[in-house]
């Protein structure tokens, strides 16, 4: 017998398990490790979710078998929120789709629509699924700038003139998970009239869509005229409602996709719990005012981050959306690249990062910074990254923290 199996020998080793080994090590020898690693949003549920959720589970009936596409009202309440966020109608029974977060949802739907060999179209650097969920399901992926602008245009031109097979999907994700970078409306008609003439589905991961903090207010691929010819859109409540634990998100748009991923749904899952839809659905028709608070404890965080890292030496870009900044390794370190740099922050200044090759070849040079502790950890965090930076840190970590990856 071989020593792997077909689809797991595809897979690299998970870049970011190195850091995460080298983490709970320290952790184990009581170090007081600030994680800025994983986007794992640390405030509280809105208290109203929470309330629905207690309601709903001590309804004895609630503890059965749920549906696989997600209750009538939790489906009728994305609809509502597209309604008003989008301007953008969709049919609750035939367009929308509950999943269990957002990347369950996109690795399913790449495992009902792929055949051996397909190409697909995922910007590097991106989130992992975005390319790995159509390379378990045995795809070859073509990387594309990940820059929302024209430099992805004529990629994706270059790619159907080139690619054999023909590419037969396209990943998009604005706000960008790591880049944070935001895409505009007419950007996306760019897309959606490119992929109609070249017949190509377009899956939009729009997990971000609330988080944003300058003029530009992120839109949503189906306010394209046609888009639902074509596209399909995942949405999640983990980061817009604190609820990443939760594991509630959606897909919504072409119906020929959401049957399909409906139809590889109905084989693999009974759905979510059902009082977390019950409560999904309370999150959605209910107050708002939690999610403009939100948005402005991750601006708060944001303008903390960016200001000290710039007052210790280290430029980075201050992100319009997203909860992360994508931050240039400074230049004395560039030449341990972003993984050895991640494991010397964890090591001598006690700050987790995410290194950025782990999204992709290009995003080596990189690291990504998470907004996910409060303001005091957050400076406690600069102090010890400025004590850093300026002492002569620009060799190996000692002692090597972690075993290497099998």
């Amino acid at each position: 017998m071989t020593d792997e199996f077909h689809r797991i020998r595809r897979l690299p080793p998970y870049v970011f398990a190195e850091v995460n080994s080298a983490k709970a090590r320290a952790r184990a020898a009581r170090e007081d490790i600030i994680d800025l690693g994983m986007g794992n949003p640390d405030s509280p549920t809105p208290p109203h979710i929470v309330a629905k959720l207690i309601e709903a589970v001590q309804d004895p009936r609630t503890h059965r078998y749920s549906v696989s596409k997600g209750i009538t009202g939790l489906r009728r309440a994305l609809a509502g929120y597209y309604q008003r966020r989008f301007d953008v109608a969709l049919d609750p029974e035939t367009e929308v789709i509950a999943t269990l977060g957002s990347k369950e949802g996109l690795a399913n739907l790449a495992a009902a629509i792929t055949s051996p060999g397909d190409t697909i179209l995922v910007p590097n650097p991106s989130y992992p699924i975005h390319q790995f969920g159509f390379i378990i399901a045995g795809a070859g992926v073509r990387s594309l700038p990940a820059t929302p602008d024209e430099e992805m245009l004529r990629a994706l031109d270059r790619a159907v003139r080139h690619s054999v097979p023909k590419p037969t999907a396209l990943i998009v994700n604005f706000p960008s998970n790591p880049t944070a970078w935001l895409a505009t409306l007419d950007f996306y008609k760019e897309i959606v009239a490119f992929a109609r003439k070249h017949e190509i589905w377009v899956m939009s991961d729009l997990a971000y869509a609330e988080i944003y903090f300058g003029d530009l207010v992120p839109p949503s691929i189906l306010q394209v005229e046609g888009a639902k010819d074509i596209a399909v859109e995942f949405t999640s409540l983990s980061k817009t409602y604190s609820m990443p634990g939760w594991r509630m998100g959606f897909a919504a748009g072409n119906r020929r996709l959401i049957t399909a991923l409906t139809r590889m749904k109905s084989y693999l899952d009974y759905g979510a719990f059902t009082p977390i839809q019950v409560a999904a659905t309370a999150a959605l028709n209910g107050p708002q005012d939690c999610v403009a608070e939100m948005r402005s404890l991750y601006r708060e965080r944001r303008d903390v981050l960016i200001r000290g890292l710039h007052a210790a030496g280290w430029e980075v870009p201050s992100p319009d959306g997203s909860m992360f900044a994508w931050a240039p390794i400074p230049p004395r370190f560039a030449h341990l690249g972003s993984l050895e740099f991640s494991k010397q922050l964890l090591a001598r200044a006690k700050v987790a990062v995410a290194p950025g090759i782990g999204f992709g070849e290009h995003g080596e040079g990189f690291v990504r910074i998470a907004l996910v502790e409060n303001t005091h950890r957050l400076r406690q965090a600069l102090r010890n990254i400025r004590g850093f930076l300026q002492h002569d840190n620009a060799g190996p970590a000692e002692p090597k923290l972690v075993e290497p990856v099998q």
